[in-house]
Parts: structure tokens; C-alpha cells; sequence
């Protein structure tokens, strides 16, 4: 029994030691931009706002003080009181609905929930219940002390503006759930997301679905009797195919990788004036647009589903460039456009089985010339187990996929199951979980 204590009080300590060590980064890299770290309840624009801004050394004090923070609080809390928390989604959803973050815009000192209510045509008292479970969970703030049921914006509620692209991924992916003894926060949607995945148990309990990975089969179709592209595609279901477009643009955002990061991840430089690259499954264009900003020379064509491809015609960069092409087709059933320089894929391959991304990726060889060049866009979840080489390198006990840092991969990779009976990939991609 002593060992085990002194075991689980060298773990505690070693999680606090990461704390700190990384504390003192993140203060060091704020000093060194001539602002302070942003607290909690600011609502002013974070000096390292957009992701090309932080540094590697930064990034790394930020997930291991994400990582480490995530376990201490699972270490101590007690599980009971960890895995019955499971109304944040519901909350979130009232909050964008009512647009709470816009009415308490440019408001420091917050508006009474009675105002609120008013603005918002929402019950006060069911409105000041939500805001107060909210705030517990630090994602609004309250001003309790100076006067009761006022409530304000604060650096995390910022992001459920109606302007934000981010307020868009909220709505459909921001859920907390549980699993295991510890909180894991994982991405459905709070509309028909959340509802469909009350449903995962249901496919994990029929013989006919449990191993299936058809799409018929997934919880999404199971809930809504069509698969997640027909039902938000469909011209009776407008908003949710708007929303899923801001949602492509705001997923840089929350991933913590630059918007305008698809520049440096290529030597686009090197490549002769005039070479095409072909957006695969590009949607409006909103990635790939960017390149044109850096490398004038190129010439982008965007290849999605009509309906889709069709959005960003009208962004500026397409009208006044005019190096943009938007070519719909069905990248199942046909193939892109021939001798392109580069065959970009998005990361949308991960919204397909293995069997239908292979589909895909043998209809773009078929149109790839001698000098055609592959570009693979993925999550890629990493393994959760704990080697004892995490001592030496500085992080036990982190998880050496830094754990709550990084969990969106795999929230992700459950929201892919519940929507499209897809996944995540690993580097050697099976239908194991490794």
C-alpha cells in the first residue's frame, strides 16, 4: 500500500513540476510579444490569436499545460463527480440559438439574465439556469458578488459570436461526454449530431450494424433514416448546409493550425509558373484559395459536389484572380480533372470507409500524368499507451499523445463513427483503434 502511494504522490508531483515549467514559458513568450497571458474573463484579442503567430516552443508549453492540468484534475477528482457531466452541449446550443454572446457584446459589465431574456425572448429563469451551468464550466462569465444573475462574455464565449466561423463548428460539433474514469470531451453536433449520437449505443447493441461499416448502418442514419450528406445537402435543410460551410473554415481555428497554413506545407515555390493544383473534395475553396495570395502563379481547381463547389465563386480573390476553377463531379463514381501538377485530398477522406477511400484515391491516379504529385490532408491519431520512454523525454506522465491536448483527433475520429460510420486514420490504418 505505501508503494502505491508513493507512486501516485511522485506522479502528482511530477504533473505539477510540468505545470509550472510550462507556466513559465507561456508567461516568458507573452513578455517577450509586450502582453501579458489573457485572463480568463478578457475579451480582447490574444496577442497569438491566429496559430501561425505561436511558436513551437509555445505550442508545446500549451498542450503540455492542457495535458498535464487534464490529468491532475482526473488524478484527484473524484470519479463520481467527473462522469455524470454531461449537460454542457445542451447549454451551449440555447446559448447560440439565443445569440447570448451577441447581445452581450461590447457589454464589460455584463447584462442582467432578465435583459437577456428580453433580447432574446427566452424565459428568464430557464435562460439564467443555463448561463449559471455554463459559467460553472468557466464558459461565460458571471458577476455574481457585485450583482446577482449578471452575466458577460468571456475569452472562450468570444468564440460563439454569430460572426465567428467558430460559433459554426460549436454548433455542430461542441459536446462533452464521458469515458472511462475521467472526462473526454469528443465532437458531435449539438443539433442533430448530439441527437444521433444518443443513438451510438443503439448500433453497438444490434447484431445487423455492431461490425458494419456502411454508412446505412451508422447511428446518423440509423436516427434520420438518410445519411449525413443527403440530410444536410438538401435544399429543405438550408441553414444546416451554411453552417456546415462556416464549419470548414473555422476547423483551422479550433485544431490549432494556422488558416493560412497550406503555403508552408509544400515547396509551392518550386513548381513552374502555371502549374494546377486540384482541389479534391475542395468544397467552397476556402483552403486552397490561400495559395493563390503566395504563389500567384498557380492556377487552382476546386472539385466538390455542384451544390457545394459552387459556393466559392463569389469569394474576391476568385473574381479578380480569375485562376480559379470550380468543377463539380462525384469523386465516388469519377475522376477529377486530368494532369493536374498536384492532387490535393482533404482531409474529407476521413468522412469514408476505407473501402470508399480507396474508390476515391484510384479515381484521381486515373487522371494524375508522369509528374502528378499526391497531397494528403489527415488527422492522424496517435497511440494512447504509455511507454516508459515518456520519462526520459521530459513528459511522464503525460500520455505521449499529450492526452487532453490533442484530444480533438479522437474526438473527432468518434464524431466521424457517429456521422458516417468512418474514422480517423493512423499511420497504418486498420479497423482497430491503433
Amino acid at each position: 500500500m505505501c508503494g502505491f502511494t508513493d507512486a501516485r504522490t511522485s506522479e502528482l508531483t511530477a504533473l505539477v513540476k510540468l505545470i509550472s515549467d510550462s507556466v513559465a514559458i507561456l508567461t516568458s513568450e507573452y513578455a517577450k510579444a509586450g502582453h501579458p497571458p489573457s485572463a480568463l474573463d478578457s475579451t480582447a484579442l490574444d496577442p497569438f490569436f491566429f496559430p501561425e503567430l505561436v511558436s513551437e516552443q509555445l505550442k508545446t508549453a500549451i498542450k503540455i499545460t492542457e495535458a498535464a492540468c487534464a490529468k491532475l484534475s482526473a488524478t484527484v477528482t473524484s470519479a463520481g463527480h467527473v462522469v455524470t457531466n454531461l449537460v454542457e452541449p445542451v447549454c451551449v446550443r440555447v446559448v447560440l440559438d439565443a445569440r447570448i454572446t451577441d447581445h452581450l457584446l461590447d457589454k464589460p459589465k455584463g447584462l442582467h439574465v432578465d435583459e437577456l431574456g428580453r433580447l432574446s425572448n427566452q424565459d428568464q429563469g430557464k435562460l439564467g439556469r443555463v448561463l449559471r451551468t455554463l459559467a460553472t464550466n468557466h464558459s461565460t462569465r458571471t458577476a455574481w458578488i457585485v450583482v446577482p444573475n449578471v452575466f458577460a462574455n468571456n475569452r472562450l464565449s468570444m468564440k460563439l459570436l454569430s460572426t465567428d466561423p467558430v460559433s459554426s463548428l460549436a454548433r455542430q460539433m461542441q459536446v462533452r461526454h464521458i469515458l472511462l474514469p475521467f472526462t473526454l470531451t469528443f465532437y458531435l453536433r449539438t443539433d442533430e449530431g448530439l441527437k444521433c449520437g444518443a443513438i451510438l449505443g443503439d448500433v453497438f447493441k444490434d447484431p445487423t450494424t455492431r461490425k458494419s461499416y456502411s454508412q446505412e448502418d451508422c447511428a446518423f442514419h440509423r436516427a434520420r433514416g438518410v445519411s449525413a450528406f443527403d440530410y444536410y445537402g438538401a435544399v429543405r435543410f438550408p441553414i444546416a448546409f451554411f453552417t456546415d460551410d462556416k464549419y470548414s473554415v473555422s476547423i483551422p481555428w479550433v485544431h490549432g493550425h494556422a488558416f493560412n497554413a497550406h503555403p508552408t506545407v509544400y515547396p509551392w515555390g518550386s513548381l513552374p509558373a502555371g502549374s494546377i493544383v486540384v482541389d479534391v473534395g475542395g468544397g467552397n475553396g476556402h483552403a486552397t484559395l490561400n495559395l493563390l495570395k503566395a504563389f500567384p502563379s498557380l492556377k487552382i481547381i476546386v472539385q466538390d459536389t455542384p451544390a457545394v463547389s459552387v459556393q466559392g465563386r463569389e469569394y474576391p480573390i476568385v473574381i479578380s484572380e480569375k485562376k480559379v476553377d470550380f468543377i463539380g463531379f462525384d469523386f465516388l463514381a469519377e475522376s477529377p480533372v486530368t494532369n493536374g501538377t498536384i492532387y490535393y485530398v482533404r482531409r474529407h477522406s476521413h468522412d469514408w470507409a476505407d473501402k470508399d477511400c480507396l474508390k476515391i484515391l484510384k479515381n484521381v491516379r486515373k487522371s494524375a500524368g508522369p509528374g502528378s504529385r499526391f497531397l494528403i490532408s489527415l488527422n492522424l491519431c496517435k497511440t494512447v499507451f504509455l511507454p516508459l520512454t515518456s520519462r526520459l523525454i521530459g513528459t511522464y506522465p503525460l500520455l505521449p499523445n499529450y492526452g487532453a491536448a490533442n484530444k480533438r483527433h479522437y474526438q473527432q475520429d468518434m464524431n466521424m463513427m457517429i456521422q458516417f460510420n468512418s474514422k480517423e486514420r493512423t499511420v497504418i490504418s486498420t479497423n482497430s483503434i491503433e
